[in-house]
């Protein structure tokens, strides 16, 4: 048991998140509804907190924007291979540009336990 609590302080076998979105395509001003699948490791652990990062990447200079975080805080304990859901709704602005060869979009998500390393997930969305 001790050996599975350092692993997972260590990131291995720890939680992991998993954002689930029910397409990949949205329009500008449209309403993303999803969730966070988060997947308990060998131990259990707290969660402390889920941010998810909307970020616009400019091929063309290399450049990341965040555009917009969602952060949902929690107190959240994860046993040892549980499954739990955590829903999401996000509406993007009606401002922003849509997808070309040059301009790109995902989500970088990433949860935070009172003790480990966090756990990350990237999910790719087109905006037309």
């Amino acid at each position: 048991m001790i050996l599975r609590k350092c692993m997972s302080l260590l990131g291995i076998g720890s939680a992991q998140i998993d954002l689930i979105l029910p397409k990949e395509t949205y329009r500008p001003g449209e309403h993303i509804v999803g969730y966070f699948l988060i997947k308990g490791g060998t131990i259990e652990q707290q969660i402390k907190r889920i941010d998810s990062d909307l970020v616009m990447i400019d091929q063309a200079t290399g450049i990341e924007k965040v555009i917009d975080t969602v952060t949902l805080l929690t107190s959240k304990l994860i046993h040892s291979g549980e499954l739990y859901k955590k829903s999401l709704t996000y509406k993007l602005s009606s401002t922003v540009p849509i997808t070309t060869k040059e301009i790109s979009y995902r989500f970088k998500t990433k949860i935070t336990f009172s003790e480990g390393v966090e756990s990350r997930d990237q999910d790719i969305i087109q905006i037309i």
